[in-house]
């Protein structure tokens, strides 16, 4: 597993679980160290992602072994206390090391536009689905029931998706020194684990639902979301009412990849909520 912990602020740290599965750290290290002032910031890419090995071996992929890797890594860096922050499915994640492990010293919780019901995830797509122009709902729905996901018409009609939610500024990408020697997206995991859509469910995540028991998290906990999110903020204000005195930041001008949409907003709300939990 490869990591890197960037800042050298006095805080406590603030360990970042990235998306995914199969995606990788890298391309939010400049944002997030801007929060290095305040504490350190701890970035990793999860087994079969980024700059970590890229195992072949399925069974590797199961949601207790990404869970274990934080453990790892707390006790490789010495993390007596953290705060953590899961975005998209390191939420899911997150909220897994929350509930099966129990852990001592967490000082806070952020979900980041979090993956914590497949259902209401999947739920939420089809609502997010029906805003979009009938043409491209009619394409999707195609070429889903035919399953030719690499159809150059589906994959237009998902661009139309992902511009309105995912990320909103897709524009010219600014280069990244940490993602010059990454490995890309991992589509294989990202399909065993998930599926071969966004829309549908079919990996070993389909049965994921944590939501009732949310509430057995007693940390200070964060949701945060963009305000064209996939995690729609109707289903964030859900969560929130399962976790008494947890709070909820919507991001305007943004989808699903806040960091990049709108990173003032975003990273002053994550400021702000990390030094209230320490005060």
């Amino acid at each position: 597993m490869w990591y890197k912990v960037v800042g050298s602020g006095k805080g406590v740290p603030l360990l970042l679980i990235h998306g995914g599965p199969g995606s990788r750290s890298c391309e939010g290290i400049p944002s997030y160290a801007t929060l290095g002032g305040d504490r350190p910031v701890i970035f990793y890419d999860q087994l079969g992602s980024g700059h970590s090995d890229r195992p072949t071996d399925t069974t590797l992929w199961q949601l207790p072994r990404f869970v274990d890797e934080i453990t790892v890594l707390r006790k490789e860096l010495n993390l007596t206390e953290i705060h953590i922050l899961g975005s998209s499915w390191g939420g899911t994640v997150a909220v897994e090391y929350m509930l099966t492990q129990k852990p001592k010293g967490v000082k806070s919780v952020i979900f980041a536009g979090p993956l914590l019901s497949t259902s209401r995830w999947m739920r939420d797509a089809k609502i997010l689905l029906s805003q979009l122009s009938q043409p491209v709902q009619d394409t999707i729905q195609k070429y889903e029931s035919l399953k030719m996901y690499d159809h150059k018409a589906y994959i237009a009609a998902t661009d139309s998706f992902n511009i309105q939610y995912l990320s909103r500024k897709p524009g010219v990408r600014i280069p990244v020194p940490d993602c010059e020697s990454s490995g890309k997206f991992n589509a294989e995991l990202y399909r065993y684990m998930w599926g071969p859509t966004e829309f549908n469910a079919t990996g070993t995540l389909k049965s994921f639902e944590r939501t009732d028991r949310l509430r057995e998290i007693k940390e200070p906990v964060l949701f945060i979301t963009g305000r064209f999110d996939e995690a729609r903020p109707e289903t964030i204000y859900e969560f929130q009412k399962e976790i008494p005195g947890s709070k909820v930041e919507i991001i305007e001008n943004s989808g699903h990849n806040k960091v990049r949409d709108n990173p003032v907003a975003y990273l002053a709300a994550i400021r702000r909520f990390l030094n209230e939990a320490e005060r």
